[in-house]
């Protein structure tokens, strides 16, 4: 049987690819060896964020007296793992559902199996020949494994974090980025003795230096002791032995180490590039009928960019041309605060040499942060100087990861510091400070 595509990997990137497909008419099968939603909507960004918020609910209880509640006992408030894990995993699951809803509702023939791509128009799966006049490489990542040696029962690992039954009194988080520091935060709210160990001092790569700084400050005040430029030498009664001879005590260690590519069985030579799928502007690789998107081809590990990339190539092969920006994606992190960036970042513009203003409001002047209860944040603009054109924004707010959307919109249409300052926001509003920062970049805020 001969399809119009196929889509090997069912994450972020594959199911969006192959619900669109069968939306503008292309045959198409999705090949997924494991569960429908691959890693984000089954064990990665869907069911974490879920835990990470029951926390934050757990977390913010403490204020209750601050709020004009009588009555909560902060001494007998108690973390329901059980509670928490089931929510988050009825949450995917019917998210799961959905997605497998559409994709019949679409057209799309999904075959549960592990595809092995046999030629550049051809995949095989469960001893099953399947010709393609276009193949989609959407694998995703997986952490890559602690280069020491801890005994099974003392390691958790994200894919089965949710068949721990109780979590330990100590932990020791290992690697960087948005999970390492998303769990580091989890683990302390929930009142865990945590240690971050991070192989440097920038928690988060790509991330501006800026957010980076907060984020470091923020754990730290949080109570999670960060050790960071340090190897684990061993694991032994309990602790991790670090290069330093430090001795870090951990009743577990949880693996939040950067992902490495999940590159799918081939018998024909696709060219890597680091270790991840190499593609052209097109996300083609070195074969013109075979494409990769999301984490698989390195140019991002985040599950919206995975989705937007899949909808690229779809629209590619339909002969609809477009451009792929990267910068104008999204970085969220899951924190509380929440964090949230787009677009360049300070170190970029400078390594670039361009001209630049910063422009910044605090939550802490906001009226509607401050009748939230908090005070811990800010907006950041970076503009061009000459002619206000927006090139980045970073935000630090409790919604940060949903008031990113507006600087999406704006950087989209390229709008300047100048329409940002004339956009009208509700008050009172968190996203006023857009407004402000806006006019801290053309005059003066005007509550600053």
């Amino acid at each position: 049987m001969e399809y119009d595509v196929i889509i090997i990997g069912s994450g972020p990137g594959g199911y969006v690819a192959a619900i669109r497909a069968g939306q503008v008419g292309l045959k198409t099968a999705l090949i997924e060896k494991k569960d429908i939603g691959g890693m984000c909507l089954n064990w990665g960004c869907i069911p974490s964020k879920a835990v990470i918020e029951s926390a934050k609910y757990f977390n913010r209880l403490k204020m209750a007296d601050e709020f004009g509640v009588d009555g909560i006992d902060e001494t007998k408030l108690k973390f329901n793992w059980e509670k928490a894990k089931k929510r988050a995993i009825n949450i995917s699951k019917k998210l799961t559902g959905g997605v497998e809803y559409l994709l019949v509702k679409n057209g799309v023939e999904v075959i549960k199996g592990e595809g092995k791509i046999t030629s550049e128009n051809s995949v095989s799966v469960n001893n099953r020949s399947l010709e393609a006049k276009n193949i989609i490489i959407a694998t995703g990542s997986y952490p890559r494994d602690l280069e020491v040696d801890i005994p099974k029962d003392k390691q958790i690992d994200l894919e089965t974090f949710y068949n721990e039954t109780e979590l330990p009194d100590s932990v020791a988080v290992v690697g960087q980025g948005a999970v390492a520091v998303e769990m580091a935060q989890f683990f302390s709210m929930i009142n865990k003795k945590v240690t971050l160990v991070s192989p440097s001092k920038t928690l988060i790569p790509f991330a501006d230096q800026f957010l980076n700084d907060y984020m470091y400050n923020r754990l730290k005040k949080d109570k999670v002791e960060i050790l960071a430029g340090q190897d684990i030498k061993s694991y032994k009664e309990g602790k991790l032995i670090l290069s330093d001879k430090k001795e870090v005590k951990a009743e577990k260690v949880l693996n939040a180490s950067m992902r490495g590519a999940v590159i799918p069985e081939s018998d024909i030579n696709i060219e890597l590039d680091h270790g991840y799928v190499g593609t052209n502007e097109e996300l083609k690789t070195n074969y013109e009928s075979i494409y990769a998107v999301g984490d698989v081809n390195g140019k991002s590990f985040l599950a919206h960019a995975g989705s937007a990339q899949g909808l690229f190539v779809i629209n590619n092969i339909k002969g609809i041309k477009g451009d792929m920006n990267l910068h104008n994606y999204p970085l969220n992190i899951y924190t509380d605060p929440e964090i949230a960036q787009i677009g360049l970042t300070e170190e970029e513009l400078q390594s670039e040499e361009i001209k630049y203003k910063v422009s910044e409001f605090p939550l802490s002047a906001n009226g509607k942060a401050l009748i939230e209860g908090y005070k811990d944040g800010t907006v950041r603009i970076l503009s061009e100087k000459k002619y206000g054109e927006v090139f980045g924004v970073q935000i630090i707010a409790p919604h940060a990861t949903d008031m990113i959307a507006e600087a999406a919109a704006f950087m989209q249409i390229e709008s300047t510091v100048y329409d940002v300052s004339r956009s009208i926001h509700a008050h009172p509003t968190i996203s006023e400070v857009f407004m402000e920062a806006g006019f801290d970049a053309v005059d003066k805020a005007i509550h600053k």
